[in-house]
């Protein structure tokens, strides 16, 4: 117990104040988290509109939230982090609770998409105020931290939706808006902007004119390192999502029942919830590279090890697997993700890596369901241990070259880390590399 409290200590020591409040908004957020995981009982059971329709409203929300993922990182970059953070959380409590309200079919579908757009376009301008304020060295603890908030949330939610809903559906939207509201209100208090001052644009002969100017969209979708990241980020993507789709019509084929699939999935939560601190303690002083690759080996060889499950037992040990990798690859990728963006483009970077997952919540479940209805199940799973190796090989290749593994230290005295640390460190090998300057 001993040991446990002092790698709790070390791992939440020395980050500053501001990054705690933003932790707090998003335990907060997530708590109330109860619409996205509902929505189809929702939509099926309460309003009485088929599977089909059910899915295009799923689909909606997500297209929405991919459109948001990119708005709310160029809009984290041009009007501030915390302007974006503000407008998108209010929005998403107002279409949430909308979404509550309206009856008609195509009401329904309109209002989905517009909250996917809001809660996602929130996503960027966090995760960039993060990178803001926390020294490199400290990012992928940071990261880790957020995680578990947001981990602990989902699984309070999840629990106490199902009790929720028994007294009225309407309620989940409701609740859902207010926590959103409650998060907001953290941040209008507490949060202050951490966009970096432009720099003043002087001639100067010795830097190409592209140095001088702001990033623009068009730059992040140029610089072919970072790209690579975002298609790599895809093909992993892809296959986590089958835990979300294929996995359950995997283990109903096996005639295991919904709920013995619910137990085998709460596995994850609770794992994230246990493990994310110890984990992140004793990877600390590896580099991101070997974190990415060993992250996306370990996920992706778990779902490839449902090929030989058959019993809630076996379903259960590929979960734990997988989601050992979740937990190693998560912080780190989104510490690299602010470490190769230039410190005013953070909110577009951002965006772009949000993006590749929204895509992938949309890819992943299609690709798994007609490779299970074409190929079948072993074609599947195979698949997803291949896509696991190219995407481990592919997160090592280009990611092998930075400079400094990232550590992480104690400070001395947390005082010294309350300040955010000078991000141009980090920016001269990432520009080395290919990506824009500022």
């Amino acid at each position: 117990m001993a040991a446990l409290s002092r790698a709790i200590r070390e791992t939440t020591a020395g980050l500053p104040r501001q990054f705690w409040w933003l932790w707090t908004s998003t335990l907060v957020n997530r708590l109330g988290g109860f619409v996205v995981t509902f929505l189809a009982l929702y939509l099926t059971v309460d309003r009485g509109y088929s599977a089909s329709y059910a899915g295009l409203v799923a689909a909606l929300y997500g297209l929405g939230g991919a459109g948001g993922a990119v708005l709310g990182g160029v809009l984290a970059d041009r009007v501030g982090r915390r302007s974006t953070l503000l407008v998108a959380q209010i929005g998403a409590a107002a279409t949430t609770a909308v979404l509550g309200l309206v009856t008609h079919p195509a009401a329904i579908a309109c209002v989905a998409a517009l909250a996917g757009l809001t809660s996602n376009a929130s996503r960027p301008a966090l995760q960039a105020m993060i990178a803001d304020l926390v020294p490199p060295a400290d990012r992928v603890r940071a990261f880790a931290l957020n995680y578990w908030a947001i981990n602990i949330g989902f699984g309070v939610s999840a629990a106490a939706a199902g009790f929720i809903a028994e007294v009225g559906y309407l309620w989940l939207f409701l609740g859902d808006a207010l926590t959103t509201v409650l998060c907001a209100l953290v941040v209008y208090a507490k949060a202050r902007e951490t966009l970096p001052a432009r720099e003043p644009h002087t001639p100067d002969p010795a830097r190409p004119a592209k140095d001088v100017r702001e990033t623009r969209l068009a730059d992040v979708l140029r610089d072919q390192r970072f790209m690579a990241l975002v298609a790599l980020t895809f093909l992993l993507g892809s296959v986590m999502q089958q835990g979300n789709s294929t996995l359950a019509v995997d283990m109903g084929d096996h005639g295991l029942s919904a709920r013995q699939f619910g137990l085998v999935a709460a596995i994850n939560g609770v794992l994230i919830v246990i493990l994310q601190i110890p984990v992140t303690r004793l990877l600390r002083d590896r580099s991101t590279a070997g974190l990415l690759a060993a992250g996306s080996l370990l996920a992706c060889w778990g779902f490839g090890l449902t090929a030989f499950a058959g019993t809630v037992g076996m379903y259960a040990l590929t979960v734990v697997v997988w989601t050992v990798g979740e937990i190693v690859h998560a912080p780190a990728s989104m510490s690299v993700v602010a470490d190769l963006a230039p410190a005013r483009a953070r909110g577009r970077y951002q965006g772009m890596y949000t993006l590749a997952w929204s895509a992938a919540s949309f890819a992943g479940p299609l690709a798994g369901g007609l490779t299970l209805d074409l190929l079948g199940r072993d074609a599947v799973w195979a698949g997803c241990a291949l896509v696991g190796t190219v995407t481990a090989a592919g997160y090592y290749v280009l990611l092998r070259t930075r400079h400094a593994p990232v550590a992480v230290p104690v400070p001395a005295a947390p005082a010294q880390a309350a300040a955010p640390a000078d991000p141009h460190p980090q920016d001269v090998p990432a520009r080395e590399a290919g990506a824009p300057g500022r």
